[in-house]
């Protein structure tokens, strides 16, 4: 068993001893003990290798299972696969494919879409037989997918090493704050909340974990607050980890005096921009939280803000474990806890890692984020879209002939659209969009669309000689049609 395996081990073990009667894992109905934990972990790992497949998958909604099962695969030293369960099922059948899973556990209504891939059920379990193909890394402990940058999500293999390095930092850098009470916010699939439940189990905290619609979240948008809000309360919560469009429904809770800040002790914010005044707004609540930056390819967290060093605005100093430096182009490059390698790529075999992210170090080492270097944008859910995927399917049927997509740090993504016949109805552009979102996920649809007065041309300056848009230009041209992302202080 690797070193990090052991620590995990030993720690949960030391928990079991000091404090066997504290729940480690649980939900409304199911409450699991440190004393318990162990052996729960022990008897799925058993059943696990007594399986035939070599690769697993959980398509799973938060609970104490779910985590179960993840912990179980981790220290049997068997890959697995996280899916979440906002993906369209071709998002999801892509990634078994690619994957080779071969063993899947599920508590989604996929009998139907698992048996025209190939999968039987047997004793809870789905398994297939597959043709030899080329192995995972060595060394691959899971793989996780981003949100989907495209229609096809690209898989990253990291390493059990590199997942604990990053869970262990995470538990020191909240070790001052003292949480007790962690409440799962986000799905277990995001890579950033798998390793959050990590780093609580290291600290010996409670963990809780509900299905997504008890919290009140529904897909990858939408939010019953007085549900979820309800929830805190309830779940006496200190801990969380949350994304942009959460933390604000959180600070309007608070401004509204629905929820008393004194009872969080530890709140991490990233996988989006996270606006200073939302900070700001924070700070004058007392609310103590702290904006973060970290990628899939470096087992996401790489850089923190943390009680003893915050500098709101920065997404905090590199943690220990990784290095990290500025190109001379102003892109963000990583060293430390790098992926294995991409499926269907070859391994990684580099030192520094580029990001993609445009950013400056300041003279005590923050880090300042400034954009992308791509078109790729990130919902304040945390969820990334390529524009060129919803363009696509916007242009694809015949009615829509330009199309410019932009969600950036806003709750939805708006179009700006050109018909391919001027006399084109609203109506008619209102069908086409509707059945472009049908080809999509929540998180990638089009909420909002506006009709353009002319179309994108060279000659007005946004449109490139070959046709391509000039995207900077439009923003900049139109940047009235898309709201600031920061929304006003009004009831959740």
């Amino acid at each position: 068993m690797q070193p990090e395996l052991n620590d995990f081990k030993a720690l949960l073990l030391l928990h079991a001893h000091r404090q066997p009667s504290r729940p480690a894992l649980r939900d409304d109905t199911e409450s699991i003990d440190y004393a318990q934990l162990w052996s729960e972990i022990e008897t799925r790992k058993a059943l696990l290798r007594a399986q035939p497949g070599k690769t697993l998958a959980l398509i799973m909604d938060n609970g104490p299972q779910m985590a179960l099962w993840d912990l179980a695969a981790l220290f049997a030293g068997i890959p697995c696969v996280t899916l979440p369960t906002f993906f369209t099922w071709a998002q999801t059948a892509h990634c078994l494919e690619q994957s080779g899973v071969d063993l899947l556990l599920t508590d989604a209504p996929l009998a139907e879409q698992l048996g025209d891939a190939g999968f039987r059920q047997a004793g809870g379990f789905w398994s297939r037989q597959l043709p030899a193909r080329e192995p995972l890394p060595a060394g691959t402990a899971k793989v996780t997918y981003t949100s989907g940058t495209t229609g096809t999500p690209k898989g990253v293999c990291l390493s059990a090493g590199a997942l604990l390095r990053v869970a262990q930092e995470l538990h020191a850098a909240s070790r001052p704050a003292a949480p007790r009470q962690y409440l799962a916010v986000l799905p277990l699939a995001v890579l950033l909340e798998n390793l959050g439940v990590y780093a609580a189990l290291l600290a010996g905290a409670s963990v809780t974990l509900l299905p997504q619609q008890s919290l009140g979240i529904e897909g990858a948008t939408r939010v019953d607050w007085p549900r979820l809000l309800g929830q805190l309360v309830r779940q006496q919560t200190q801990s969380l980890i949350l994304v942009p469009q959460l933390l604000l429904g959180l600070i309007i809770a608070l401004e509204h005096g629905q929820l008393d800040a004194s009872q969080f002790h530890f709140v991490a914010v990233g996988g989006a921009r996270v606006s200073d005044e939302l900070l700001e707004r924070a700070a004058q609540l007392n609310l103590p939280v702290y904006q973060g930056y970290g990628l899939s390819e470096c087992a996401s967290v790489v850089c923190l803000n943390t009680p003893a060093y915050n500098r709101p605005g920065s997404v905090g100093r590199p943690l220990p474990h990784v290095e990290v430096r500025i190109a001379e182009d102003g892109e963000v490059w990583v060293r430390g806890s790098a992926l294995l390698g991409y499926l269907g790529d070859a391994p990684f075999a580099g030192d520094w890692l580029p990001t993609g992210d445009i950013g400056a170090l300041d003279a005590d080492g923050y880090l300042f984020l400034k954009g992308r270097k791509k078109h790729q944008f990130t919902t304040s859910f945390g969820r990334n879209v390529n524009p060129d995927w919803v363009e696509a399917e916007l242009t694809q049927r015949g009615v829509i002939a330009q199309a410019f997509v932009h969600g950036e740090a806003m709750d939805h993504n708006i179009a700006l659209l050109w018909p391919v016949d001027p006399q084109c109805s609203d109506e008619a552009l209102e069908h086409s969009v509707a059945w472009a979102n049908i080809e999509l996920p929540d998180y990638a649809r089009v909420h909002q669309w506006q009709r353009l007065s002319e179309p994108f041309t060279p000659a007005n300056g946004l449109l490139t000689s070959n046709g391509r848009l000039r995207r900077e230009a439009i923003l900049a041209r139109h940047a009235y049609r898309f709201p600031t992302p920061v929304a006003p202080k009004e009831q959740p």
